[in-house]
């Protein structure tokens, strides 16, 4: 496996500079930033990913101030309490994307942000900034078992738009940890997502960059 310098040379190498491999990379938030982000606009980055999964993610993105407006700016309580009636008008509202099963997920995930809410130790916010980026495949783990449609890209593409400290197994990312022996394909055991991990942590104790920052070189890295 690659010193993490030497990916960032060979992103270098293909984007130019290394201006342009970092220019356009996300910097992560503080936790108490991240901690005091309300369960509203968790749960509508929830709604957005969910929607997005196999449209174009253009077409969400127009349709969204009326999508917000259709699920009452994403009250928690309001759509985690949602009636069979307002249900039925959704999938049949036009301003909203009119998927039942992603209608559904959307107000269970209302229910999982309530849940937390109610445990009194901080809410969902608060759990996913103290949760530590040495076990970043835990919260990608923790979103898939107790959320509904947070699995495969769409939970670390939430975690990413929130700001937490993040890496994405897309395509690119992982052609670069094949080709570092990491992983032989796309990641699909918890044996797999454990040496995905480690590579990021050593890359990170060896670097101090951030997953995200990693994540980013190695996508350059090759795309």
């Amino acid at each position: 496996m690659h010193r993490f310098e030497e990916i960032l040379d060979i992103a270098v190498a293909r984007k130019g500079s290394r201006e342009a491999v970092l220019a356009d990379c996300p910097v992560p938030k503080p936790v108490e930033e991240i901690a005091a982000i309300p369960d509203d606009r968790w749960l509508a980055g929830m709604a957005r990913g969910i929607f997005q999964a196999g449209i174009s993610w253009t077409v969400v993105d127009k349709k969204w101030p009326e999508i917000e407006a259709a699920f009452r700016g994403f009250d928690v309580g309001a759509v985690s309490m949602m009636s069979e009636a307002w249900f039925d008008e959704l999938v049949a509202d036009t301003r909203v994307i009119r998927s039942a099963p992603k209608i559904a997920a959307i107000r269970d995930n209302a229910t999982f942000l309530r849940a937390l809410a109610e445990e009194g130790t901080g809410g969902f916010g608060r759990r996913v900034a103290d949760w530590p980026e040495e076990d970043f495949i835990g919260l990608l783990d923790w979103l898939k078992r107790e959320g509904a449609r947070l699995g495969g890209g769409t939970g670390a593409y939430l975690l990413r738009s929130m700001g937490k400290d993040s890496f994405i197994l897309s395509k690119d990312v992982v052609a670069r940890l094949v080709a570092e022996g990491v992983i032989d394909k796309a990641p699909g055991s918890r044996k797999a997502m454990q040496a995905v991990q480690d590579a990021f942590n050593t890359w990170r104790a060896e670097s101090g960059e951030t997953l995200t920052t990693i994540s980013r070189v190695l996508a350059k890295s090759i795309g």
